[in-house]
């Protein structure tokens, strides 16, 4: 039998905990032992847990509310041995078309918030020589979907980042994790920024939305994306975790390190039926 999550991590400070994968990371952290401060936008929403400590973050918020947010939360911690940067958002169209402030706010949010709060949290991590990082990425790392330009780069450009930190931390003590899920079954499109409403939106726009639609409706539940989380997290080591159905996490990403680029792309527009 593995050791428990407490074993390990006293304390963990999750984003994006008040649904979908963000709630499912913090429920199954308490589930073993781990205190849990968990952010949301509206405090309301976040869980009413034991050991569950809610903070009121956004990660458009400044940069000076976020450090305070943050600091604030680690010292009533008492120092933060995991931090699981999972708070994101979609948004869908095509990136020609949206205002280029929604792609900015994008970018600005979901990497650059993201990186700030992974700054802060290492400086601690690294001066006790103990804890974990895990950057929440996603699978579209390696397949792209169309129409989300801004999430696909914000995902690509986390686990570069996430890459570069294993480099870095390696014999220090503290682990770094690039988490990348596939579909799993949230209100993720519910909540993304998505205007499909006029009727001239092109049939390949909403062919692609539909088949998106689709696989989230078939998607497991974020409990076994916990599951995966925590075998990680017992295990100890860097690196990167793909998590999610057998065809997006173990098929599709061995399509992707040994078919050529355009035979990817080729089936990514196929699949979603743009081509």
């Amino acid at each position: 039998m593995s050791a428990p999550l407490s074993s390990r991590y006293r304390t963990a400070f999750v984003t994006g905990a008040s649904g979908g994968l963000g709630r499912a990371f913090a429920e199954r952290l308490l589930a073993g032992g781990v205190r849990v401060w968990g952010t949301g936008r509206d405090p309301a929403r976040l869980p009413v847990l034991p050991g569950f400590a809610p903070v009121t973050l956004d990660l458009a918020a400044a940069p000076s509310v976020r450090k305070t947010v943050f600091q604030q939360a680690d010292a009533a911690a008492g120092g933060f041995d995991l931090v699981v940067n999972n708070a994101g958002y979609g948004v869908f169209g095509p990136f020609a078309e949206e205002d280029f402030s929604v792609w900015q706010a994008q970018l600005d949010a979901m990497l650059g918030a993201t990186l700030q709060l992974a700054h802060l949290a290492l400086r601690g991590m690294l001066a006790r020589r103990r804890g974990a990082l895990v950057n929440v990425s996603s699978l579209a790392v390696e397949f792209p979907l169309p129409f989300m330009s801004g999430y696909n780069t914000v995902k690509s450009g986390l686990s570069a980042f996430s890459e570069s930190l294993m480099v870095e931390t390696a014999g220090s003590g503290v682990i770094v994790i690039d988490f990348r899920p596939g579909d799993y079954r949230t209100g993720f499109n519910q909540a993304m920024h998505a205007p499909l409403s006029d009727p001239a939106r092109p049939a390949r726009l909403r062919r692609a939305w539909a088949i998106l639609e689709k696989n989230l409706a078939a998607a497991p539940s974020p409990v076994r994306a916990a599951a995966d989380l925590q075998r990680a997290l017992v295990r100890g080591r860097s690196g990167v975790v793909r998590s999610g159905g057998f065809f997006q996490a173990v098929l599709a990403p061995g399509l992707a390190r040994f078919a050529p680029l355009a035979l990817r792309r080729a089936v990514t527009a196929r699949y979603f039926g743009v081509s």
